[in-house]
């Protein structure tokens, strides 16, 4: 017997996530009663998308803010028996090392995968991990240290004696973006290579002497 596919109503489904792109909280999916329970337990405001309105938190709002409004509107609708999914990112409930422990966790898997690896090919996908232009390591550890940057730079106006160790935050980011070009040129030269194999090849086997005939008795 044949089963049928199980009754899910998508549109009273949400979803609440940050955008990459714009970096905003928003909640897409969902009933005028989620809806409802959005704007009052989050804070989150109605706004019409190229698809259909969705909800969003206000612009410019702290990242711990964020987090706290997505997880009471989360749980505010799970107690309202509607189906959610937070991003794991948001949930403010979540263990405080939680991130950092599953970063370390990630790092520890790439150095096992590099060490494993028995071809280019593998090679290659460890080090589209680390220098990638996307989501690579590399660029996102260059991301955080230009802000960084940003945030300590001193006024023009004033003058520092000695070296900068705040300006040298600038050459540092400079040196990744460097280091990120060099793995990832490293990574497409072992894309290209051939496979190499990981078995030894047996020496070709010496062709076997003619024995000599045995003496003849008399």
């Amino acid at each position: 017997m044949r089963q049928g596919e199980p009754d899910f109503l998508v549109l009273e489904y949400v979803t609440i996530t940050k955008d990459p792109r714009t970096g905003l909280v928003v909640a897409i999916g969902g009933t005028e009663r989620a809806a409802d329970i959005l704007q009052r337990t989050g804070g989150f405001l109605p706004a019409p998308g190229p698809r259909g309105d969705y909800h969003r938190l206000p612009h410019s709002l702290p990242i711990e803010q964020q987090r706290l409004k997505a997880t009471a509107a989360s749980h505010a609708l799970l107690c309202a028996g509607r189906s959610v999914h937070l991003d794991p990112a948001l949930n403010a409930l979540s263990a405080p090392n939680g991130e950092r422990d599953a970063a370390l966790r990630y790092l520890a898997q790439l150095s096992e995968r590099a060490s494993r690896a028995q071809s280019s090919t593998e090679a290659a996908e460890v080090l589209t991990e680390i220098a990638g232009p996307a989501s690579g390591l590399l660029p996102l550890t260059r991301e955080v240290v230009v802000r960084a940057w940003i945030a300590l730079s001193p006024d023009p106006d004033t003058e520092s004696a000695g070296p900068d160790p705040v300006a040298e935050l600038g050459n540092t980011a400079s040196a990744l973006s460097r280091a990120a070009h060099h793995i990832l040129a490293a990574r497409n030269h072992a894309a290209r290579a051939p496979e190499r194999s990981t078995a030894r090849t047996p020496p070709p086997s010496l062709p076997r002497q003619p024995s000599a005939p045995a003496p003849r008795r008399r």
